[in-house]
């Protein structure tokens, strides 16, 4: 029976995953370890929309979709299509958006290349509802996830993330089922075999 515990750190050092918190930056992508106990975090990839060492890190997590659409959530918002995702248990009660429109929307914060977070609300509302603004160039949150100083980089030391990257298409595509799998393989074969690994070892 295949155990966590067993591995050693060399192994995945030796096959190249990458827990260097030198190489985070905004638009950073954590996946998380195969057998990452907290719930809130299970098999999760999430997006650094900022990160420094002197502030910690800010994000949110990609691949957790709801039922519900940014319309059940605002009344105000127009009916659009646009489903709502769980971004971290931080600020549950805030929304948040990650999007491809840059300087379209007001106040837009650039994570990196074709990729922005934040901007003006009710600017993306109204872009929307002239359909200048479509679903696949728009994703909303219900909370962050966040690290204090030197926390990141202390989950980093503890092998609870892996560190990847993404295109901004990638990040906004709706295929969140698969998300955790595909960006582990997306790295090379060697890491199909932690994606391969089962969630609850005890039942394999």
């Amino acid at each position: 029976m295949f155990k966590p515990e067993n591995i050693e750190n060399e192994f995945f050092h030796r096959i190249g995953f990458n827990f260097d918190p030198k190489s985070l930056t905004a638009g950073s992508v954590l996946i998380s370890e195969p057998f990452l106990s907290d719930p809130n975090f299970s098999r999760s990839v999430i997006l650094l929309t900022e990160y420094t060492e002197d502030d910690g890190a800010f994000g949110f997590i990609l691949n957790k979709p709801t039922e519900l659409e940014i319309s059940d959530i605002v009344d105000t918002f127009p009916y659009s299509g646009h489903t709502f995702h769980i971004g971290g248990p931080v600020s549950s009660e805030t929304v948040f958006f990650i999007h491809s429109a840059g300087s379209e929307i007001n106040e837009s914060r650039k994570i990196m290349d074709d990729l922005y977070w934040s901007g003006d609300f009710d600017h993306a509302k109204e872009l929307i509802d002239l359909g200048k603004v479509t679903a696949d160039q728009i994703k909303f949150f219900g909370g962050d996830s966040g690290w204090g100083v030197g926390q990141l980089e202390d989950e980093l030391k503890h092998h609870s993330w892996i560190i990847g990257s993404l295109t901004a298409d990638q990040v906004l595509a709706g295929d969140a089922d698969s998300l955790w799998k595909r960006s582990l393989t997306r790295l090379g074969k060697k890491f199909s075999i932690m994606a391969e690994f089962p969630e609850n070892p005890e039942l394999n």
